[in-house]
Order: structure tokens, then sequence, then C-alpha cells
């Protein structure tokens, strides 16, 4: 598989994992995302980054 058979599935796996929990617990995800807002920028920026190096780490790890 070359990498524009491989990205559309990567994506269609962030969409179905990320609408997981509003599926299930929608008054959960409405309140995790009312302390999103009232985070700092440089918080949300870390986390992110903390999120990308772990998905980097494990792209790493499953492709070994």
């Amino acid at each position: 598989m070359d990498f524009w058979q491989v990205l559309p599935v990567a994506l269609a796996l962030v969409l179905i994992i990320e609408g997981m929990l509003p599926f299930v617990s929608p008054r959960r995800w409405r309140e995790m995302l009312a302390l999103v807002g009232q985070m700092e920028d440089g918080v949300i920026r870390r986390i992110g980054l903390g999120s990308m190096l772990l998905g980097l780490l494990l792209l790493h790890w499953v492709n070994g």
C-alpha cells in the first residue's frame, strides 16, 4: 500500500475514534469542551504536541 491508499483509511479511523465520546457520552464530551475552552493556549499546545509525539512513537513501534 502506498501513502495515498493509507491516508484515507487513517483519516477515517481518526474520525471514528473522535466520534466515539460524543456518541457514547455527550454530556461528558460537552463538559470536556468547556474545560478545554478555559485552558491557556500554551497548555493546549503542549497537549497537542504530546499527542503528536505519542502518535509518532506508536507509528514507529507498529512499523518497527
